[in-house]
């Protein structure tokens, strides 16, 4: 499972290790996440009780996806909170139109925590918006919450002078599988 790195390598991050990795097979994206925090440092949110979705997951403790058709300027986001809230948002170009996207209502996935770290795996539909023979351009994301130093940012690629998960050229592309 390939490395996300912070946008700023700071002591107190010494210890994490954050991995993701992602497929697209069918129209489906399947995604996976491993975080381990041994210091045990990083501020959880709150359980939510049911999960929903919210709006600002990202003022904490948070783990993102981005998506596009390669080729499209459109692009989606995927919110998901290790409490079990969560939101997906549409923009039709880099960082315009941000808006909830309302045929989906629910992003069931599956989350185990244990002390100092967490294991995330959801999968998305996406054959109303992306054809299943198409190839997608994916990011895998995060914003992480330490109690001590505040939020840091973990990506596969940062392309920017400053944190931007929106920027297409840190997407990687995938191929359908199959």
């Amino acid at each position: 499972m390939p490395l996300l790195h912070p946008f700023e390598p700071r002591p107190e991050l010494g210890g994490i290790e954050l991995k993701g990795e992602a497929s697209w097979r069918d129209g489906v994206l399947q995604v996976s996440f491993e975080l381990h925090s041994p210091n045990n440092s990083l501020s959880w949110p709150a359980p939510a009780l049911p999960p929903a979705r919210r709006d600002g997951l990202w003022q904490s403790t948070c783990l993102e996806v981005f998506i596009a058709a390669e080729g499209e300027t459109s692009y989606w986001e995927v919110n998901l909170a290790p409490n079990g809230n969560w939101n997906i948002y549409a923009l039709s170009d880099y960082r315009q139109n941000l808006q909830p996207v309302t045929g989906i209502t629910s992003v069931p996935y599956r989350l185990r925590r244990s002390e100092g770290g967490l294991q995330l795996h959801f999968q998305v539909d996406l054959n109303r918006w992306i054809q299943a023979d198409q190839r997608v351009e994916v990011s895998l994301t995060a914003v992480l919450e330490d109690r001590q130093q505040g939020l840091s940012y973990w990506a596969w690629k940062h392309s920017g002078d400053q944190p931007d998960f929106h920027l297409r050229n840190s997407f990687q592309l995938l191929h359908p599988e199959g």
